[in-house]
């Protein structure tokens, strides 16, 4: 045998050389719905980002996503990975310890027949898009330097222990249906967003009042890497390439077409033309409500949940939004909270719902969840070991948990926030840096060109960059 591994060409292997463990089509599967959802922050929200806001905008809020991205896959593999999923407790969260030894990587995950190594990257993927979305309601005024302090801090401290309580081993995880991340990512990303955005202050207001995107059509592709993506981000839960897989991927298309469309509708009938910025809203609350529920309902269920996210939101983000004292006096910039946290919670109150028993069975280890059934077939399968009590259990799991995410999430951001701008950096840029944009903060434009090709030398930041403790040493 080591006669024929030394005859073969360099850097191949037999089929031998593989765990008899290891389900090389569940492998491939899992890398590649992790690539995909990666692709959803890296371009997608990059490119969607920084051409849906205002050009002056544009380098900032794309780099803020980039850094992003790269910050918590860092942090990610140093101790957010087992905060989120080790097997030692610590409260409500695991124990900090790092994701990136040979022993570690190359075992087999529990219960499933691929390696740690892809449950860490596709996890990674999953808590980067989510630090990326909480940023949306953040630009056009937040301090770079405070972005770049404050993604650590909030995966580690707010992101790690939703994932932990409802994916792993917390108190609500083998009670509630989230199937891919409807209250861990985004009901967490809309309200710590919205919360945040209270802390670090409004946006100049003339940008508050007039912040046209600068580049349609680069805003369709972004959202098209975000809905394309959205493959992955679904179909990669079931960490296996099984029937499950395909429904989700199914059911994620048809809610977020569903949704998109009733949007646009909804925009014709009230506004009189449809607007793309409409309808690539009306995409997002499809795909964000149908995330908890992808493989665990049906596709006419899928259906009828993208009619619910392509009007609930719409209303509360097009007209309650306007009417209420409240949403007026935070400045969101993208709408984050309407697009994640109420599509988000929607999505958990409808899997509480439609959820089928058979579904459920097939993706939840029932030797130790509990899961299910949602109310409706709780309702209209009654037996002797179904009734619809736990059809009402279900729906109650599903309140308490959109009730823990959303209060952990206010509590723990506002601490953040405080704790920065008290003692280490303004959160908020200069009033005149807020009139300049990207040139002044990063000395760069988006369209920087002028005349022969020349560009005018850059202003001068006057926002905080650096502690002012650091600045003295």
């Amino acid at each position: 045998m080591s006669e024929h591994l030394n005859s073969l060409p360099s850097g191949f292997l037999p089929d031998e050389a593989a765990p008899e463990w290891l389900n090389k089509g569940d492998n491939a599967w899992q890398l590649t719905a992790a690539a995909l959802v990666g692709l959803q922050s890296v371009p997608g929200l990059v490119i969607l980002y920084g051409s849906m806001v205002k050009k002056k905008w544009a380098v900032n809020s794309a780099f803020m996503a980039l850094y992003a991205f790269a910050a918590v896959l860092i942090c990610w593999v140093m101790w957010a990975h087992q905060l989120s999923f080790g097997d030692d407790k610590m409260g409500i969260m695991g124990r900090p310890n790092v994701a990136i030894t040979q022993d570690f990587l190359l075992k087999k995950l529990d219960y499933h027949m691929i390696p740690n190594a892809d449950y860490v990257f596709y996890q990674f993927v999953f808590a980067a898009i989510t630090v990326i979305l909480l940023g949306g309601s953040l630009l056009g005024r937040m301090n770079f330097y405070a972005w770049m302090i404050f993604v650590p801090l909030w995966l580690t401290f707010s992101y790690t222990v939703g994932a932990y309580t409802i994916w792993d081993k917390g108190f609500l995880a083998h009670h509630i249906i989230d199937f891919s991340g409807g209250y861990v990512i985004h009901l967490s990303s809309g309200v710590a967003g919205f919360t945040a955005a209270y802390w670090v202050g409004p946006r100049h207001p003339n940008d508050r009042q007039h912040f046209p995107p600068n580049n349609i059509i680069h805003m369709l592709g972004g959202a098209g890497f975000l809905w394309m993506g959205w493959s992955g981000f679904n179909g990669g839960s079931p960490l296996a390439a099984n029937e499950i897989t395909s429904l989700a991927v199914l059911n994620t298309h048809l809610c977020t077409a569903t949704s998109l469309l009733v949007w646009m509708f909804l925009d014709l009938i009230v506004y009189a033309k449809s607007s793309v910025i409409g309808a690539i809203q009306g995409m997002m609350t499809g795909l964000v409500c149908i995330t908890p529920a992808a493989g665990i309902v049906d596709s006419w269920a899928a259906i009828l949940m993208g009619v619910l996210a392509g009007s609930i939101p719409w209303y509360t983000m097009m007209v309650l939004h306007k009417k209420s004292a409240f949403f007026q006096r935070v400045d969101d910039t993208l709408g984050v909270f309407h697009t994640h946290a109420v599509a988000g919670l929607l999505g958990g109150l409808s899997s509480g719902f439609f959820a089928k028993p058979n579904l459920i069975t097939l993706f939840y280890n029932h030797e130790t969840s509990k899961q299910g059934p949602g109310l409706l077939y709780s309702i209209i399968n009654q037996t002797e070991s179904v009734h619809v009590t736990d059809g009402l259990k279900q729906m109650w799991y599903q309140i308490a948990g959109a009730l823990f995410i959303g209060v952990w999430n206010v509590v723990v951001t506002s601490l953040i926030c405080i704790f920065m701008s008290k003692l280490i950096v303004n959160l908020k840029m200069h009033e005149d840096d807020l009139e300049i944009g990207d040139d002044a903060v990063h000395g760069e434009e988006a369209y920087a060109l002028w005349g022969d090709g020349q560009r005018h030398p850059p202003l001068r930041s006057l926002t905080q960059k650096i502690p002012g403790f650091l600045r003295r040493i």
